[in-house]
């Protein structure tokens, strides 16, 4: 980048906020995905609103790519910049901006991390559903560009679920509004909808307006082990056909349970093949007839043995450890590789089946784990990317992953989005015609091309 370019940058942010050593550059090239790390040419923090604007102004008119990054915990090369761009922080556009209890909305700016958001309003007695197994670290700048879900997505949804409006600065500098902090709104088109999960292709968030809703006044959780992981796969389809939402249906393997239990010791049966773990929530009396039904379901289809929480340290037990899987798996090998091929509920059972083959056949390691009752498993292969002929392997089953999931009447994301890592699979979903339409709105938008090149549509 030209030194005068440089120069305007840190007049825009500051010295202190603008970061050209190599050693600053690096830690910015690479995200959470498995794939090479591009150094970029230089990193900004912007404070403020008017900040964001120049800088944005300053790149389309110069021609820099501008890659948006929170955290940097999304698994689909979404935050992987440019060499010859710049990666724009929102670390310092972290504030709350208003929490209103009476019409139950929150306002906040994209810096804010997930988890302090849903402590602030739980606090008041107000709910923020959705729940990435990142939560304690990701942004809600990150959270609505990627779509995030979590564990909760069964009863509750995902981010775009609960976006009332997004403001943001278009590809050339100009602030635009949309949506509204009203319940109902049909102002022209839906373009807070367009920016959910569209990974900082078509514009950078400064403020996001989140819907809340009340906290379910009862809870009950319960893990359910299985001697087969069929069986477990089995009752997630009986539950749902039996017209039960619980707000949290997970599923572990035997290899996932064994991970999880080392490195967290929360009491999981390390002997069952496979675990169901289980939340209803809402009113107390619903909450103790969905809880009796989803029990007896579990023993018709199988359960080996059923635990329900005895109080909210047992509960918060459960559900940490269930967190805690990606970060117990990764201690196994070198490289970890999560996925997130998504099925209709119903073909869970052939999902897993599916997986277990897969595994053996290209002869690699596969925990499985996730949120099954919405049909969005992770499957996480272990290896080790220097070993090239097992990389291959690797490559070669996520392909088949994808391909099976499809086959299914799936998807090939549920909540990591397309990033870099998707791209030379999506025609196999949305067709050619797809992708040029959504390239045509790309170019129309941003017809410099800087607003995170080459995500999604790959250009």
């Amino acid at each position: 980048m030209k030194p005068a370019l440089l120069k305007e940058l840190q007049y825009i942010t500051g010295k202190e906020y603008l970061f050209t050593d190599i050693e600053d550059r690096m830690t910015y090239s690479y995200d959470a995905a498995v794939l090479d790390p591009k150094i970029p040419c230089a990193v900004v923090m912007p404070g403020t609103d008017e900040e964001l604007g120049k800088i944005v102004l300053l790149c389309n008119e110069n021609n820099i790519p501008i890659t948006v990054r929170g955290s940097g915990t999304n698994l689909s090369g979404g935050t992987i910049p440019e060499e010859k761009g710049i990666v724009l922080l929102t670390r310092r556009l972290n504030n709350i901006i208003e929490i209103n209890e009476q019409d139950m909305y929150a306002v906040v700016q994209p810096g804010v991390v997930t988890a302090a958001l849903a402590k602030a309003v739980e606090k008041i007695g107000l709910f923020y559903p959705p729940d990435p197994g990142s939560q304690a670290v990701s942004t809600l700048g990150g959270n609505v560009a990627e779509n995030a879900g979590g564990l909760r997505g069964l009863k509750y949804g995902v981010t775009k679920d609960y976006i009332m409006g997004i403001n943001f600065f278009d590809a050339t500098g100009e602030y635009i509004k949309s949506g509204s902090k009203t319940v109902k709104c049909a102002t022209g088109y839906n373009i807070a909808g367009l920016m959910a999960g569209s990974e900082g292709t078509l514009g950078i968030i400064s403020e996001i307006t989140l819907k809340l809703i009340p906290c379910p006044t009862c809870r009950t959780s319960m893990v359910a082990a299985y001697n087969s992981i069929e069986k477990a796969s089995e009752t997630v389809a009986a539950i749902i056909a039996g017209r039960i939402v619980p707000a949290t249906l997970e599923i572990l393997d035997n290899f996932t349970i064994r991970a999880v239990e080392d490195y967290s010791r929360a009491g999981l049966p390390v002997d069952a093949a496979a675990l169901l773990l289980i939340e209803v929530d809402g009113h107390p009396a619903v909450v103790e007839e969905e809880g009796a039904r989803v029990v007896t379901l579990c023993e018709t289809m199988g359960a080996s043995n059923i635990k329900v929480a005895a109080n909210d340290q047992e509960r918060d037990r459960i559900w940490s450890a269930r967190r805690s899987a990606l970060s117990a798996l990764a201690k196994l090998k070198p490289t970890l590789v999560l996925e997130d091929a998504t099925v209709p509920r119903s073909r869970i059972p052939d999902m897993v089946k599916a997986l277990q083959q897969i595994a053996k056949d290209f002869q690699i390691s596969i925990g499985t784990f996730g949120h099954a009752g919405d049909g969005n498993l992770h499957p996480t292969i272990l290896t080790d990317k220097r070993d090239k002929k097992e990389w291959h392997r690797v490559e070669l089953a996520i392909e088949q992953i994808f391909d099976k999931a499809l086959e299914m009447g799936g998807t090939l994301s549920g909540e990591h989005g397309i990033g870099i890592a998707k791209v030379p699979f999506l025609k196999k979903e949305t067709g050619f015609s797809s992708i040029e339409f959504s390239k045509r709105l790309r170019r129309a938008l941003d017809p410099n091309g800087i607003l995170n090149p080459g995500k999604i549509t790959g250009v």
